[in-house]
């Protein structure tokens, strides 16, 4: 691990952030995983950091990490665009909690990765500035919204990532850049910081190539946060011993449904057959409410959305598309039109639509209802099963510029909607490859177990040894 070796005088750590510059040189161009580098800021603290061991001074537990950060995240130094022409230019005064608690612990951060505008998406092709390759297959999206932060960690360009899952924006690229992702329960992490999308679903969470370095960044960043009031005062608990022997897993038929491809499936039943072999006792179930989960998701997430991004009007901060003297309600109209991507601009509509008057009660009132029922279920579920098993996505990555109507893209977010409703934390695991592309296996926890989570991919992982890209290895 890198802050181990930094702290043993192994490499020293500037070193490592300069070769991790180097890298993203050579590779990004093809990747276009990052939006913006802090190349002469992370050297710096880098070379601060070496100091400070020749000192013998203490240092943090992550220690010359080298962190990418998705660009809906404050880091007070960088352009906090979330992949929208209507923040492009915005510095935000402030960096967010996790950031903060990151650099307490000595992570450097290198730069901001690309994601679909404002966390909208699934592919990261929802960007303003472009679209993200995916490092296995650069004729392949890298999953979203937090597809930059994927691809920056699976092609080596990024000792680990934060990003933001609302519905699923951690786990789906983790899934289809074969790493590890991790959602936290909702309140683990501070939301201070992390530019709204939908406020009951969203949380920042950590991602890596292997287990380990997931669980040394989740802990950093975890705890209470007073600038945060939903953020929740209970203490992380260390990884269990034992692995997962004796664990109680059990796999979500519905999971396994129309719509999950067959390689897809029996690949997440061989990973499903490893934790079997590795001591854990599997067993089946059904929750009767999930085929409501998708559209009780995106009424929800939609009509959050509708409010969070009506303070974007071209007065306050970002794009201002106000041509001469005209009325505030022309300009409020052009600044919007020019600043919004065609599918923020859909879920605004959508998002609006249900919380208008004669609609509220038959679609948002409603949608609450039904995940407080989903709720109930899972919670009844995870009393049974230590934790719940599936695939993370139910298809390949798709091709770039892949022709799809939007509900067929956002059926991709079947499997991970229902862990945002609950508010439970989930965790994508690499589980092998179909066709050479990769495969991840979803479990789920109760609320604030991220322990139990981590331990299965802890264990999970030992022995199968880390695989690159090929474009990565050649680097």
């Amino acid at each position: 691990m890198v802050p181990s070796m930094v702290g043993h005088g192994e490499i020293s750590a500037e070193e490592y952030i300069a070769s991790m510059f180097e890298r993203i040189e050579r590779l990004d161009l093809g990747i276009h995983a990052y939006l913006q580098l802090d190349r002469g800021g992370a050297l710096d603290k880098a070379r601060a950091l070496d100091r400070r061991v020749k000192n013998g001074g203490r240092l943090g537990k992550l220690a010359g990490m080298g962190v990418a950060v998705k660009d809906i995240i404050c880091v007070r130094s960088l352009q906090a665009t979330c992949g929208s022409k209507i923040l492009e230019g915005f510095f935000p005064p402030y960096s967010a909690t996790a950031i903060q608690r990151i650099e307490r612990e000595d992570g450097i951060v290198l730069g901001k990765t690309n994601l679909d505008e404002f966390g909208m998406g699934n592919t990261t092709q929802n960007s303003a500035f472009g679209p993200t390759m995916n490092p296995w297959d650069l004729s392949r999206v890298p999953g979203g919204s937090s597809g930059g932060s994927g691809a920056a960690v699976a092609a080596g360009m990024a000792s680990v990532a934060l990003g933001s899952d609302t519905g699923g924006s951690i786990r789906c690229p983790a899934s289809f850049c074969s790493v590890v992702g991790l959602k936290p329960t909702y309140g683990r992490v501070s939301r201070y910081g992390l530019i709204p999308y939908a406020n009951s679903l969203e949380q920042i969470g950590p991602m890596g190539r292997e287990a380990e370095s997931v669980w040394l960044l989740f802990e950093a960043i975890a705890g209470h946060d007073p600038e945060d009031a939903t953020s929740s005062t209970e203490p992380v608990r260390p990884l269990r011993a034992g692995g997962v022997e004796g664990l109680r897993v059990g796999r979500i038929k519905e999971f396994f449904g129309e719509g999950a491809q067959p390689k897809v499936k029996e690949k997440v039943m061989d990973g499903c057959a490893r934790l079997e072999t590795l001591g854990a006792k599997v067993g089946d179930l059904s929750i009767a409410s999930l085929p409501y989960s998708l559209a009780v998701y995106y009424i929800i997430a939609m009509a959050e959305a509708s409010s969070n991004l009506s303070r974007y009007d071209g007065v306050r901060y970002g794009l201002s598309a106000e041509k001469g003297t005209v009325d505030w309600n022309t300009a409020f109209s052009r600044t919007r039109s020019e600043g919004f991507g065609e599918e923020v601009k859909r879920r605004i509509l959508l998002g609006t639509f249900v919380l208008s008057a004669g609609y509220y009660e038959a679609y948002y009132v409603r949608a609450q209802k039904v995940r407080e029922l989903l709720t109930r279920e899972f919670t009844l579920a995870l009393k049974k099963f230590d934790v719940l098993l599936g695939p993370t996505m139910p298809v390949l990555p798709p091709k770039l510029g892949e022709k799809v109507t939007p509900l067929e893209d956002y059926l991709i977010d079947i499997n991970t909607v229902a862990a945002n409703l609950t508010g439970l934390p989930a965790i994508s695991v690499p589980c092998g490859f179909v066709d050479g592309l990769p495969v991840g296996m979803q479990l789920i926890a109760p609320r604030f177990r991220e322990d139990v989570l981590l331990t299965a991919a802890v264990a999970f992982g030992k022995g199968q040894g880390l695989k690159s890209p090929p474009l990565a290895e050649a680097a």
